[in-house]
């Protein structure tokens, strides 16, 4: 092995009961490199980090360290083998400080009190049998009388009993003493910790809490964290997924500064542009299996995929323009407060059209969420309005969603015409001839309706015929059930529609077997829980159920994220799908140059405010960055558009 390899895997193998993550995997990372994982959802790259970093434990093959076969049972073991690895979602608590997480956990030397006593009692056993020795032979030599020397032998015995004693009583304000001082220290390592920050370029207030940080100070300290520790050798796992592209640039010139400071990095993500900018190798996983490593400046973005996908991929993004835009949900001056009672959106004011893609974009945490959520009615606004156009335009009305009383009400307010143009007078006619008039679809619309959605329930927006899908941000907690099959996961949308207490189970089979088939999506069969499926897998079925429903809002946040390359794709091509049958699409991503390429505008947040919305095919990333982290006071959205 040459000396400059820091990590060595040999026929690394790892199953999870009948199925294999891992399979005879061989992989080399040199000090003094940037070396990239690629690999589908589900090809085993987390998986082999994990043994790495000491999560899990190989079944078969073996781990080399600078040279040296070992075995890495725990996360303690790879830290000392000098192996860090900064996970996705930061381990980090909010209430204290950067310096206080750097250093939590270490531990103060040990000092035991029973060993103590222990080191004590025997020290004085042996010392007290020595002083026995020398005072029995004085008395065989001296006899008994008394005398200065018999006398010093005496007090000396007596000196080493009071001194064991006041050790032995002194023991517990000796611990206490050492945790102080131990104590203390920890506040002096700061200046430590100052010093790994200015090596490496880290712009960061040690002393500022957690929830006062943005998320790439947040990273830092992550980062910083296994560099206290004394690691060498760094994996992180999709490092820029919720970063500016100006912070990418920083963790980037941090990453370069650490390569030639000899440490041996491993970066995971699914950014092939990254992975040229930033790697000097690129390792491919598929299914689980080594496909091989190239030299990056000897490969491009096409070559990669192709290694990965084991086929030929089209990566362009087709945008169409908008055939015909209209006003789908309109949002006037909408404030939601977040559960601690601060505004999470802050006087939002902007416009949603049919037919095109309005992409969301911003650093995590800057509202998105509670937007998304404030318009699908799970988020209670405090003030403002959501107005929906109800797309009716000389369509029929039906019984699913008004009852008879209703239809005669709007026919007074002369809401509907009939097919030859003449206005709907239902005044004289019988229950029996109105009813005949809605199923032969003789009643339309004059124009569409007009709703405002500010205080209906997710319930009461689906009774009133508004299809507004809402792919959320937390897959298991809000999107899916986790101990539910695909099948029943289907059926949540649709099980209302059932007869009396009977459930219509046909279609949402039919409907999850044809979401398996065309995502592709990798599971064992239609009825495994989807806890069980991997993270991407999980993404297929939700974006697929919400998608069949053919949704006149579509909502999706984050659709993309934890999906391999290929599946990005086949998720682009619905959106885009859904935008030519006319659905209102709302797209909230992390990837700028997706943004970019995918949506007709695109609204940025900062601090719960409206930064400003671009134009898709003419907006740049540097443009989008800054408005991501500035507040414009005193423009409106439309300022800046």
């Amino acid at each position: 092995m040459e000396n400059n390899v820091a990590i060595e895997l040999k026929g690394i193998t790892k199953r999870f009961g009948e199925v294999v993550a891992n399979k005879n995997v061989d992989l080399t990372l040199k000090r003094g490199e940037i070396l990239a994982i690629l690999g589908e959802n589900g090809s085993g790259k987390t998986t082999l980090m994990n043994m790495i970093s000491g999560i899990y434990y190989p079944d078969e093959g073996t781990i080399s360290v600078n040279g040296n076969p070992v075995q890495i049972r725990s996360p303690k073991d790879a830290f000392d083998l000098k192996i860090g690895m900064i996970h996705q979602h930061f381990k980090l608590i909010d209430i204290f400080t950067a310096a206080d997480n750097i250093i939590l956990g270490e531990q103060m030397p040990e000092y035991s009190l029973r060993k103590e006593y222990e080191r004590i009692k025997g020290e004085y056993k042996k010392k007290m049998a020595e002083a026995k020795k020398k005072y029995n032979e004085y008395l065989e030599e001296n006899g008994r009388k008394f005398s200065k020397e018999r006398n010093k032998l005496l007090r000396e015995q007596a000196g080493i009993f009071n001194r064991a004693s006041a050790e032995v009583f002194f023991l517990g304000w000796i611990k206490a003493g050492k945790r102080i001082v131990f104590n203390h220290l920890a506040g002096k390592r700061a200046k430590k910790l100052q010093v790994i920050a200015d090596r490496y370029g880290f712009d960061i207030d040690l002393s500022k809490k957690i929830y006062d940080m943005s998320v790439s100070e947040k990273q830092t300290v992550e980062i910083i964290k296994v560099l206290y520790r004394g690691a060498d050798i760094l994996i992180l796992d999709e490092p820029t997924a919720v970063l500016t592209p100006q912070e990418i640039r920083k963790l980037f010139d941090v990453l370069r500064k650490m390569r030639e400071d000899g440490k041996a990095i491993i970066i995971i993500t699914h950014k092939l542009n990254e992975v040229m900018e930033i790697s000097d190798r690129v390792s491919v996983l598929r299914k689980g299996e080594y496909i091989g490593t190239v030299e990056t400046k000897d490969t491009n973005e096409k070559a990669l995929t192709e290694m990965m996908v084991g086929k030929k991929i089209d990566l362009n993004i087709e945008r169409k323009l908008p055939v015909d835009p209209r006003p789908r949900l309109v949002i006037n001056n909408l404030t939601i407060l977040n559960k601690d009672g601060r505004k999470a959106i802050d006087n939002a004011s902007f416009t949603i059209n049919g037919g095109e893609i309005l992409g969301i974009a911003g650093i995590a945490g800057n509202g998105q969420k509670e937007l998304l959520e404030g318009i699908a009615g799970l988020q209670k606004k405090e003030s403002g309005e959501i107005i929906f156009h109800n797309p009716k335009e000389n369509k029929p009305v039906t019984f699913y969603h008004k009852d008879l009383k209703q239809i005669k009400k709007m026919a007074e307010e002369g809401f509907f015409h009939y097919p030859s143009g003449e206005k709907v007078d239902l005044k004289g006619k019988s229950k029996k001839e109105i009813v005949r008039l809605v199923n032969e679809e003789q009643i339309l619309f004059y124009e569409d309706e007009i709703i405002d959605l500010k205080d209906r329930t997710p319930r009461e927006i689906q009774e009133l015929g508004i299809k507004l899908s809402f792919v959320p941000e937390d897959r298991l907690n809000m999107g899916l059930v986790g101990n539910m099959s695909i099948v029943d996961n289907m059926l949540l949308r649709s099980y209302r529609k059932g007869k009396f207490v009977f459930v219509n189970r046909k279609k949402p089979k039919a409907l999850a077997d044809t979401i398996i088939e065309e995502l592709e999506v990798v599971t064992p069969s239609d009825q495994t829980p989807v806890r069980r499926l991997s993270g991407g897998n999980v993404q297929k079925v939700l974006v697929g159920r919400e998608i069949s429903s053919s949704p006149k809002v579509l909502m999706a946040a984050y659709p993309v994220r934890g999906l391999d390359i290929n599946s990005s794709y086949t998720i682009y091509n619905l959106l885009n799908e859904q935008k030519e049958k006319g659905t209102a699409v709302v797209y909230v991503g992390e990837d700028l140059d997706v943004l970019i390429d995918l949506c007709d505008r695109i609204l940025v947040l900062s601090a719960g405010k409206i930064t400003g919305i671009v134009d898709g095919r003419t907006a740049t990333k540097d443009e989008i960055g800054l408005l991501m982290t500035k507040v414009h006071h005193g423009e409106s959205a439309e300022e800046n558009a």
